[in-house]
């Protein structure tokens, strides 16, 4: 890869290797080296600027869980060495709470939650960032409860007209990558899936998915079979049932040795109009970051079927923008 040190592999093994050494082997320095000085990383709970900034938020989290694992699971991919890529990198974190930090005194406890990070990079550097961790699944198996998390987070940073805003379009800043993924036919099979889920077609997760399907969801929720998967999508649409639905990023692979795949970075935005995940409706006008990724086999109606599914979004992030505009 042009640019890339001659130690990687390929693409897929840059992503996985720099993540272990920077987060597992403590070589926070170089952060210095592989983020671009003034890169935004953008999560559900707001933008940080800067490989600074998160050199600072990495130590944190190290000192609070210690034995911290990311245990990279896949890459899905696009671009090449000469527009640059983006990596949807999907990570299995597991830690525990050991320390006092962001979550209060020291528990003991073990939790284990996924993460999706969107990397662009050229030539040996990330230079923009899009992160959803499942903030909500960390809360839940610290024994705490997500909407009382963010009340509590909110009363900590000031109270609501204070407290630091999650992320919206609004106060997003233009990092440098443009590109929108590829045309592969899995990730457009998958985008088509989310937007029929988005339209209300609940019927389409039985046409299209593997009856053994195992949804891996915010707030460190398996589901298997349909039920628990049309649980959870109806849940989260049924809260912003009027909400716009945009797919912002679509990446579909066949290869790696691995089922044909797909990710997809998506928002919903518009007001809690709804009972649904996130109790009673509030009127409040919510950005919900999501970022998915899909794995497909043979054993679907139609000769293909959605197997995995990986859907994260931040709870925490939609608790706080919920409580903030509603504590006034």
């Amino acid at each position: 890869m042009k640019g890339f040190s001659n130690r990687w592999k390929g693409f897929p093994d840059y992503i996985i290797g720099i993540t272990k050494e920077i987060w597992e082997d403590r070589g926070v320095g170089t952060l210095n080296h592989y983020y671009a000085p003034d890169i935004p990383v953008r999560s559900p709970m707001g933008i940080q600027t800067g490989n600074q900034a998160v050199i600072a938020a990495t130590m944190a989290t190290i000192n609070e869980f210690p034995d911290r694992e990311l245990l990279g699971e896949d890459v899905i991919w696009s671009g090449d060495e000469n527009t640059g890529f983006l990596s949807s990198h999907r990570l299995l974190t597991k830690a525990t709470h050991s320390r006092d930090g962001q979550f209060g005194p020291a528990t003991g406890k073990h939790w284990q939650v996924y993460v999706i990070a969107d990397c662009a990079a050229k030539e040996d550097t990330i230079y923009d960032e899009w992160l959803v961790r499942d903030y909500g699944g960390i809360v839940r198996q610290l024994g705490l409860d997500p909407r009382a998390y963010a009340a509590d987070l909110i009363a900590r940073e000031g109270g609501p007209d204070n407290a630091a805003k999650p992320f919206t379009p609004a106060n997003d800043v233009d990092g440098g990558y443009h590109g929108t993924g590829n045309d592969n036919a899995w990730g457009q099979r998958y985008a088509d899936t989310l937007n029929r889920i988005m339209t209300h077609d609940f019927t389409h997760i039985r046409d299209s998915y593997d009856r053994a399907c195992i949804g891996e969801y915010a707030g460190a929720k398996r589901a298997t079979g349909w039920d628990g998967i049309l649980e959870f999508w109806i849940g989260l649409r049924s809260s912003f049932p009027h909400a716009e639905f945009k797919i912002h990023h679509q990446i579909g692979m066949d290869a790696d040795m691995l089922s044909p795949r797909a990710a997809i970075r998506w928002s919903l935005d518009g007001a809690h109009a709804g009972w649904g995940s996130f109790g009673a409706p509030t009127g409040v006008h919510v950005h919900v970051m999501g970022i998915c990724h899909a794995e497909f086999g043979p054993y679907g109606p139609d000769g293909i079927g959605l197997r995995r599914e990986f859907a994260l979004y931040d709870e925490i992030a939609i608790w706080k923008q919920i409580l903030m505009q509603s504590q006034h």
